[in-house]
């Protein structure tokens, strides 16, 4: 009965995290140069034990709705899956000395602000740079690319982590 509560709260949050960034962030443009993509925010805080398949299958079905939302042909669900592969690579390369407990979810509080920043820059910006770099499709306006990418992950990143500082409860409740 607990697996099916963590599994109504899980899919909740894909639904706001969905919801928030297409009715509002996805407005959000800086200098054309930065874009937030916000529905990251779920594939990152996911329990650290999400089975990899379910992560690969989340990232598919996040990424799949945010091209169908801006018709962008499959860009999304790459870099999102990318992310999805990725992200237990990070987390274990981020292992903290005392490990993981797998019903933990990715959070600040828990996690400290170092690690989180690291772990945000480090997913956040390969996220970004598969995105920017399927985009262009070549070599030819790098350094704008490398503008973008540089820019949106720092955007991205820092909306996330406020979110995280904001709405995610400082103490461990269990």
């Amino acid at each position: 009965m607990r697996e099916v509560g963590v599994i109504l709260i899980q899919l909740l949050r894909l639904a706001a995290y969905l919801a928030i960034h297409m009715l509002i962030i996805s407005k959000l443009v800086l200098f054309d140069l930065g874009w937030c993509f916000f529905y990251l925010g779920f594939l990152l805080f996911l329990p650290i034990g999400t089975p990899i398949v379910v992560q690969l299958g989340l990232g598919f079905v996040v990424g799949f709705t945010m091209d169908l939302f801006y018709d962008t042909g499959g860009l999304h669900a790459a870099a999102a899956v990318l992310l999805a592969f990725l992200r237990p690579w990070v987390l274990r390369l981020l292992t903290p000395r005392d490990g993981y407990d797998a019903a933990d979810s990715v959070n600040v509080h828990q996690m400290g602000g170092q690690w989180f920043v690291v772990y945000l820059a480090l997913l956040v910006g390969i996220h970004h740079a598969a995105f920017f770099l399927l985009e262009l499709g070549s070599f030819r306006t790098f350094g704008l690319t490398l503008a973008k990418i540089v820019v949106s992950t720092l955007f991205t990143g820092l909306t996330l982590l406020i979110v995280q500082l904001l709405f995610v409860p400082s103490r461990r409740t269990r």
